[in-house]
């Protein structure tokens, strides 16, 4: 059965180029960045938010009010598209602008990362938090990077300029940045703790 796929757009720094939409099943997005969505012809599913950002709220789309000032607003629609009973989101404009609010959205998909499948995008590639067991494929001279939040333990890695063997990481300590693909598919093994993964074009 075919993985039922969503499009996430936050209110970070806007992509400059966008995926193919119709390849997803659900287009959403925070209510700060659908004017970006409805500059460049795309209208999505829903939008979500507290609405302070909008001078007009849109009457063609489905808007769904979330004032709640305890949770962000990309934590509240990730509780939507969940209870939409959707798990592999494909996020956009995540990073840049603020850099609390980037740290802030890694936070959230941690805490949501038993639940769903999230994978941030940015004009320089896509890095998400990696399960135990990962394989990596279409690879080759791709820069890849293992940051452990805060730590990750016994990683071992296949396809890597510089292999890991058994090897813990620790930040603040060491890290795994800028790493090189040197075959098509990249194995990351590790045994402990959590581990965002970075595949740079």
């Amino acid at each position: 059965m075919k993985t039922k796929r969503v499009f996430l757009l936050l209110n970070g720094e806007k992509p400059k180029n966008l995926p193919t939409i119709s390849d997803y099943d659900l287009v959403c997005a925070t209510d700060g960045a659908y004017q970006y969505l409805k500059e460049n012809n795309i209208k999505p599913d829903f939008i979500s938010g507290d609405f302070d950002s909008l001078e007009k709220i849109p009457t063609t789309v489905e808007t769904i009010h979330t004032p709640n000032q305890d949770f962000t607003d990309f934590d509240k629609i990730l509780q939507i598209i969940y209870d939409k009973n959707y798990s592999t989101i494909d996020v956009f404009g995540a990073s840049g602008k603020e850099q609390d609010h980037f740290l802030g959205n890694l936070h959230t998909a941690l805490r949501w990362k038993e639940k769903l499948e999230i994978t941030f995008f940015d004009d320089s590639g896509s890095y998400f938090f990696s399960g135990k067991k990962l394989t990596l494929s279409n690879c080759v001279n791709s820069t890849i990077s293992l940051i452990p939040f805060p730590k990750a333990t016994c990683i071992t890695t296949k396809g890597l300029l510089y292999p890991l063997t058994n090897d813990d990481l620790n930040f603040g300590d060491k890290i795994g940045t800028r790493n090189k693909a040197i075959e098509n598919k990249v194995t990351i093994e590790f045994k402990t703790g959590e581990l965002l993964v970075f595949k740079m074009r």
